[in-house]
C-alpha cells in the first residue's frame, strides 16, 4: 500500500510531549530541527502543513524545577505558561532556518464548540496557510484545565483536521503504531499496518496509559482517528524518531499504522451540517435565489433574501426556505440576524457601506451550505 500522505494537500502533524522534550529531559532541539526540515520538504511539494505540538507543560516543569508532574492545577497551568515560551522560540528558530514563518495558535475545546469562534479560528488558520506560514497549535492550558486533567492533543489534532478539512492527520508518537497487543508485555504482538478509522476492534486493541510526561495513550490516538474521519481525513500513527518519517510518508512509503476514512470530504461535511446541527433562525428566499441554490449550486447572496426570522449570531446554522415556507437548504451564516436584516435585498457591493465591514460577499457560502 502507498501512504495516503502522498496525495494529501493539507496535512495536520501532531507530535507528543515525550518526543518534543526527549522523554522529559528538555526540548529536543535536534529532533525539532529535523521535523522542521522535513516539513519544509512537504511545503516544497505543495502541501499545506499545520503542526499540533505538545510539550509546554513538560518544558515548563523542567524550567521551574519540578521533578514530577505536579498535581495542583495552578502549578500545571504555570508550567504551561512558562513552557510555551520555550516551545514557541525553538519552533520559530527551526523553521526560520528554512525561510518559513510560524504562528503560535492556542486553542481550547470551547473555541471549536462555539460556532462564531470556530469560524474565526478556521478563517485565521486558512489565511495563515494561504500566506505560507506554518501554524503551531497547542491547547491553551494556561486558561483551561480540560487537557491538563484528562485531555490530550491527539483529540485537538483531530478537531483541527475537521476545522480546516485536512486530508490527513499524522500522529507522531513514541510507538511504531498500533499493535494487536501491548508490545511491551506481549512479544507476539503484531503491528497493525492498515485499518478502518472507527473500527471498534481497533479500540479494543488499544489501551494503557501514555508516558509519565504526556497524558495520551494509544486509545486516544485511535479515537482521534475516528473523529478526524468524520470530515474525511485519514490518519497515520507513526514513530516520531523514525528516520525522515515525514519525508518518506510524503513519498508514498507505508510507515506505521494507517487508518483510512470511509467518507469523502464533501459528503462528511454535508452530512454533519444536515443531520447534527439545530437551526436557530430562518431566511426566506425569492424564487431566483432558490433556483441558484438548487439548480446552479451557487452561494446565497443577501440580495436573494426577502425576510429574516429568529435571532442568531455569526456562524450559526440557519434554514433557508422558499417563498412558500418550505426548507430548501441549511447553512452557516456569515452575518448575525440583525446584520442580515440590514443587508437583505441589497447587492453584495453595498455591504461595506451598510455595515462598515465585509465578512464575505455571501450570506452563506456554498461550501457551508447543504440542500435539504
Amino acid at each position: 500500500m502507498n501512504s495516503v500522505i502522498q496525495k494529501a494537500t493539507r496535512v495536520i502533524i501532531k507530535v507528543g510531549s515525550s518526543l518534543v522534550t526527549n522523554d522529559g529531559r528538555g526540548l529536543d532541539h535536534a529532533a525539532i530541527a529535523r521535523w522542521a526540515a522535513q516539513i519544509a520538504g512537504l511545503r516544497a511539494l505543495g502541501k499545506e502543513v499545520v503542526l499540533v505540538s505538545s510539550g509546554a507543560v513538560a518544558e515548563g516543569m523542567l524550567r521551574l524545577g519540578f521533578e514530577q508532574r505536579p498535581t495542583d492545577i495552578h502549578e500545571l497551568q504555570a508550567c504551561a505558561a512558562v513552557g510555551q515560551m520555550g516551545l514557541a522560540q525553538i519552533y520559530e528558530t527551526s523553521f526560520r532556518a528554512h525561510q518559513l514563518g510560524t504562528a503560535q495558535v492556542l486553542l481550547t475545546h470551547a473555541d471549536l464548540a462555539d460556532r462564531e469562534r470556530y469560524l474565526n479560528a478556521r478563517s485565521t488558520l486558512t489565511t495563515l496557510l494561504r500566506l505560507g506560514v506554518v501554524p503551531i497549535i497547542n491547547e491553551n492550558d494556561t486558561v483551561v484545565t480540560d487537557e491538563i486533567k484528562f485531555g490530550d492533543n491527539d483529540t485537538l489534532g483531530a478537531l483541527v483536521a475537521n476545522l480546516i478539512e485536512a486530508d490527513a492527520l499524522i500522529i507522531l508518537t513514541d510507538q511504531h503504531g498500533l499493535y494487536s497487543a501491548d508490545p511491551r508485555r506481549d512479544p507476539n504482538a503484531q503491528l497493525i499496518r492498515q485499518g478502518r478509522a472507527g473500527d471498534p476492534a481497533l479500540e479494543a486493541m488499544a489501551g494503557g496509559a501514555g508516558s509519565s510526561i504526556g497524558r495520551g495513550g494509544m486509545l486516544t490516538k485511535i479515537l482521534a482517528a475516528k473523529r478526524a474521519a468524520k470530515s474525511g481525513a485519514h490518519t497515520i500513527i507513526a514513530w516520531g524518531r523514525d528516520s525522515d518519517v515525514l519525508s518518506r510518508l510524503a513519498q508514498g512509503e507505508a510507515i506505521g499504522t494507517e487508518l483510512t476514512a470511509q467518507t469523502g470530504h464533501l459528503t462528511a461535511r454535508k452530512q454533519w451540517m444536515a443531520d447534527h446541527l439545530h437551526t436557530v433562525g430562518q431566511v426566506v428566499l425569492d424564487a431566483g435565489a432558490v433556483q441558484k441554490l438548487k439548480d446552479e449550486g451557487k452561494s446565497l447572496l443577501p440580495i436573494g433574501v426577502t425576510a429574516v426570522k429568529g435571532e442568531f449570531g455569526r456562524g450559526a446554522v440557519i434554514t433557508c426556505v422558499n417563498p412558500e415556507g418550505h426548507p430548501v437548504a441549511r447553512g452557516l451564516s456569515n452575518y448575525t440576524s440583525a446584520e442580515a436584516r440590514r443587508i437583505m435585498r441589497k447587492s453584495s457591493t453595498e455591504i461595506e457601506a451598510i455595515l462598515g465591514f465585509v465578512e464575505g460577499p455571501e450570506l452563506i457560502h456554498r461550501d457551508n451550505l447543504v440542500l435539504v
